[in-house]
């Protein structure tokens, strides 16, 4: 774990996990070349992982990556309407503790490559990100301020920017977090961005919940 990361408090739920298979270049849009995140380990069916915690915080339910969501453009940044949130978005996997890969630097959000990308026919596009550092806040921070019918623009790697109108935003507890109902893959098509909310539990350097923001096309 690198100093950096240390600074940064973890912002994502706990879900199930399941074998994981890396997803194709066109998926991750980077071409014939590996992806940057290390390679996943495989895991086994186990039960429900605990509670998220302080760094590399989602326990991960990854499966192939289906077919048709190949074919969708990779996410690229993300902004919100009458916020300063203009983020990169950078594709994310899985860390060696079986945990969902959240960029280090504050300002980056991470899109979890082994679910539907945003724009998917079906499912959940996830996004995820920091809430802040020890010293300051970060962009996701005024995720928890946002109303029904904000709008979220997500831009693309080679395609038309895609705006997305926030329909919820909820505070999901981490010791009881339902990981099937965010990392869905299949009804209708949402986005979901996710950071850390709720009190600071000192006792476990980590946040007591998970602000979920859901938002539909427009």
């Amino acid at each position: 774990m690198t100093a950096a990361a240390l600074l940064l408090t973890a912002c994502a739920p706990a879900i199930p996990s399941a074998p994981v298979q890396p997803p194709t270049a066109a998926a991750t849009g980077e071409g014939t070349s590996p992806p940057a995140a290390p390679s996943p380990p495989p895991a086994t069916p186990d039960a429900p992982q605990g509670p998220a915690r302080r760094e590399g915080s989602i326990p991960q339910r990854p499966a192939t990556l289906p077919a048709v969501a190949a074919a969708v453009p990779v996410p690229a940044s993300l902004t919100v309407a009458g916020t300063s949130i203009d983020m990169t978005v950078v594709p994310v996997g899985v860390s060696p503790d079986k945990a969902m890969e959240i960029p280090e630097a504050f300002d980056q959000a991470g899109w979890y490559r082994f679910g539907p990308a945003p724009g998917a026919a079906a499912g959940t596009a996830v996004i995820a990100g920091h809430v802040d550092t020890t010293s300051e806040r970060a962009p996701f921070s005024q995720l928890k301020t946002l109303g029904a019918g904000a709008s979220v623009q997500v831009g693309r790697l080679g395609a038309p920017a895609l705006n997305y109108r926030v329909v919820s935003v909820e505070l999901m507890a981490k010791d009881s977090f339902d990981g099937d109902s965010l990392f869905r893959r299949s009804g209708p098509h949402e986005l979901k961005v996710v950071t850390c909310g709720g009190r600071w539990l000192q006792e476990r350097m980590d946040y007591s919940d998970n602000v979920i923001v859901t938002a539909v096309l427009e």
